[in-house]
């Protein structure tokens, strides 16, 4: 049986899927940058189960897209699609270690209880000045642009916090028209504003020493460890398509560094 997307660059397409115009929105803005298909798994590239109680099933579905190009070791968006139950569009830009730049996070979440979103070019070491001012100063205006326009998320966990900018735009926003208006009119515009200034300071980034690259390289670490330890979708997605199938997921595909 043929597989529905047999390479990670194929279009993935979940009708009535709230975050299809922010991934549409990402991969057009990737797209002239020689975009190659990063190596996914067969069962990551997009899977279906049945979740919810047997007298009300809830059809889900996840799928990856994934790419690399010349400076970026690998891109990748996990999409999960389960209707009223749950709406994910969790999308990452994960730069190669010999050009000095941030990680580009968009984790955009629906679920019964609200809105969820968040935006940020995250640091891999907070404390390196070299490494956060230059993306700060040109970040800092985007995100004071947006903040006013959208209520605050609230506090971040402390431990969390070194993974995390100044620049780190959250909010949660209720379900309905209200929420919906703010998505489209802030979240999203919002949402490319923030990756059109991380492809351009990619397209300015040069090759750091072989000191340096290592230094970036420890800090990405540090980063995705962290996120592979802490992953807030792991609950949803054991729920959803099993523990080892989840954890293979989470360790193989969305933080495989």
């Amino acid at each position: 049986m043929t597989p529905e997307r047999p390479s990670s660059t194929d279009p993935v397409v979940l009708p009535g899927w709230t975050w299809q115009p922010f991934l549409d929105d990402a991969v057009n803005a990737l797209h002239p940058l020689n975009i190659q298909p990063y190596p996914v798994a067969e069962e990551f590239l997009q899977k279906q189960d049945i979740t919810g109680s047997r007298s009300k099933p809830v059809t889900v579905t996840t799928a990856t897209w994934a790419c690399r190009t010349e400076k970026f070791r690998q891109v990748r968006a996990a999409c999960v699609d389960a209707g009223a139950a749950a709406s994910v569009l969790n999308f990452v830009i994960n730069p190669l270690s010999r050009f000095d730049l941030p990680f580009f996070g968009g984790d955009l979440v629906t679920l019964p209880s609200g809105h969820l979103l968040a935006l940020d070019l995250q640091p891999a070491d907070k404390s390196d000045e070299q490494h956060t001012r230059p993306v700060w100063n040109r970040l800092m205006p985007i995100f004071e642009r947006w903040r006013e326009k959208l209520p605050d998320g609230g506090p971040i966990p402390e431990e969390a916090q070194p993974f995390f900018s100044p620049g780190f735009l959250w909010t949660r926003l209720p379900l309905g028209e209200e929420g919906d208006h703010l998505i489209e009119t802030v979240v999203r515009p919002a949402f490319n504003d923030y990756l059109r200034l991380y492809l351009e300071l990619a397209a300015e980034a040069e090759p750091v020493s072989d000191a340096r690259r290592d230094d970036l390289l420890a800090g990405q670490r540090r980063y995705t460890d962290y996120r592979a330890e802490k992953d807030p979708a792991r609950g949803m997605l054991t729920r959803f398509h099993g523990s080892d199938w989840t954890e293979n997921y989470i360790h193989t595909v969305l933080f495989d560094l």
